[in-house]
């Protein structure tokens, strides 16, 4: 086998991570930046099964309005897990995406820095379960917003 492979014991950082009484609305969570490369973006592209020509034919690119390669708007999926590390929060088995609402503004490029501003809104218990409002953007290397997003995830006990 080629290429990264992932850790699979999900839990090995659980005890690093925020209890549900630890998590502070307004604080900002700590991310680390993340180099976007062309083989991370095709790979994603194939995965997903969105081949479209901007993200793998170069001479097609550099003819469109985007003068070059780009990465997949909702290359925000694999940033969100690239940018955040192990022992945050948002990775904690068990935690199921609520909902989200995104808002692109550029295209993240192959060779991009990506980094990520991340803190929690809100939380609160509804129904007997425990919710956390969370706020999401991503630059490039130039400062530029590539996206940004508010998310709710419903948090294990």
């Amino acid at each position: 086998m080629t290429g990264t492979c992932f850790a699979t014991d999900f839990w090995k950082d659980d005890a690093r991570r925020k209890t549900w009484e630890q998590i502070v609305p307004g604080e900002p969570r700590e991310t680390i930046p993340y180099t976007l490369t062309l083989d991370a973006i095709q790979k994603y592209c194939r995965v997903v099964g969105d081949l479209h020509p901007l993200y793998f034919d170069q001479a097609y690119a550099n003819s469109s309005r985007y003068q070059g390669l780009i990465a997949p708007p909702s290359i925000h999926i694999l940033l969100m897990f690239a940018c955040t590390p192990a022992h945050d929060w948002m990775r904690s088995p068990g935690t199921v995406n609520a909902g989200q609402s995104w808002s692109y503004h550029i295209p993240a490029r192959p060779g991009d820095t990506i980094t990520l501003q991340a803190r929690a809104l809100d939380k609160f218990i509804k129904k007997d379960r425990l919710f956390v409002v969370h706020d999401n953007v991503f630059f490039n290397q130039h400062g530029q917003v590539i996206c940004a997003g508010r998310g709710w995830t419903i948090r294990p006990f």
